[in-house]
């Protein structure tokens, strides 16, 4: 999606806790807005809708992109929601911040973006590569890239590393061992509404 410059905490207030999103926690639990307190039950279409934007404020992603994944996941044996999810959370932005060399997604994605990541020993500035169970990730040899992912790494925050990733904080280098389990995906939602939402346009 086109970089969101809008209050974070308005959208979380909204759609409920988005870790990659922003670290941000706010104060209020009523929903947004003048009438945000007596909102209404939602509809079913608009509960889908939610369970889509969660999608894409967390992941980043434009409308195009998931309805991309969305066609890419279809064509995978599995369960198509349990697969877009394995598709989003392998993205290297997304690794890099489950690594904790990032507080955010949007952070990881500069840094990815800025060439301070190796895959392979190889430089990867693509944010949406899609990384593979054996990859190696690292950063490049370099004072600035070690002092800026250090601060980082720092955060008591970010120290839930899911399994199917194995990181060596010391040298800052880290191995895809699998595909990431469901119960591993940070993000709390129902992914089958996102299909169900879906299901008449793809």
């Amino acid at each position: 999606m086109a970089r969101y410059t809008g209050a974070k905490l308005r959208v979380t207030r909204r759609l409920g806790d988005l870790p990659g999103f922003t670290s941000k926690k706010s104060n209020s639990t009523k929903r947004p807005g003048q009438h945000g307190a007596n909102q209404k039950k939602l509809t079913q279409y608009a509960i889908r809708l939610e369970e889509k934007q969660k999608l894409r404020y967390n992941y980043g992603l434009s409308e195009k992109k998931l309805m991309n994944y969305i066609r890419q996941a279809k064509k995978i044996k599995g369960a198509t929601g349990t697969v877009l999810l394995q598709l989003l959370e392998m993205r290297l932005d997304n690794i890099v911040f489950r690594l904790g060399m990032a507080p955010t997604i949007a952070a990881a994605r500069q840094i990815v973006g800025h060439k301070h990541i190796m895959v392979n020993n190889a430089c990867v500035s693509i944010t949406s590569y899609q990384c593979q169970p054996g990859d190696v990730i690292g950063i490049k040899d370099s004072p600035s890239t070690k002092k800026l992912v250090e601060n980082f790494l720092e955060s008591p925050a970010l120290s839930n590393i899911p399994q199917h990733l194995d990181f060596d904080k010391k040298n800052i280098k880290a191995k895809v061992l699998g595909i990431v389990d469901r119960e591993w995906v940070a993000l709390k939602l129902n992914e089958l509404f996102v299909i169900e939402f879906y299901s008449r346009k793809i």
